[in-house]
């Protein structure tokens, strides 16, 4: 405990902030699963001030998890927009899709958080696996062309979805 004041001391300047508390969290929730590894759920969380105040509330840590999803899924909608406007015609379509596809995570999120923070667990949950699913999507549509441009983006969106779950569950 003593450890997680310090590092909260610490944690105001803005720093990427790993507080000793997000290590055991990320341990159970990640430490088995299939979709992501404790690395990625420390790198994620830790990448967000608020880690520092949230100690061992799960459900705190699911609301940044989701925030790092509509964040991640923001920037990869303009990328998908800019890559619409100059990109070339063999991954047009699939772009198209991964346009409709992230509009849909964007547009889930607010009520998602909500469902995180009113403990509708379910509904949070549907939400986060339909993100999860749109991600893949997204990246499937590229196999005819192998070479998705957002491949990473597709990636972190679909476990950051997943760490949200397993948080959810935690």
């Amino acid at each position: 405990m003593l450890l997680c004041f310090a590092l909260l001391i610490n944690a105001g300047n803005g720093e990427q902030c790993t507080p000793a508390c997000i290590i055991p969290v990320c341990k159970t929730v990640g430490g088995g699963s299939m979709f992501f590894d404790v690395q990625f759920c420390e790198e994620a969380l830790g990448s967000d001030g608020r880690s520092a105040d949230a100690g061992m509330d799960y459900r705190a840590y699911a609301i940044i998890a989701a925030d790092l999803l509509a964040a991640n899924a923001t920037s990869t909608a303009a990328k998908i927009d800019g890559l619409l406007r100059n990109g070339d015609e063999a991954t047009r379509g699939a772009l198209r899709s991964c346009q409709v596809a992230y509009g849909g995570i964007l547009q889930r999120q607010g009520s998602c958080k909500a469902a995180i923070r009113d403990k509708r667990d379910a509904e949070a949950i549907s939400s986060l696996e339909r993100s999860a699913s749109a991600a893949n999507e997204c990246e499937n549509g590229f196999a005819k062309t192998n070479k998705s441009p957002v491949t990473e983006e597709d990636k972190n969106t679909f476990k950051l979805a997943k760490l949200a779950v397993a948080l959810i569950n935690g």
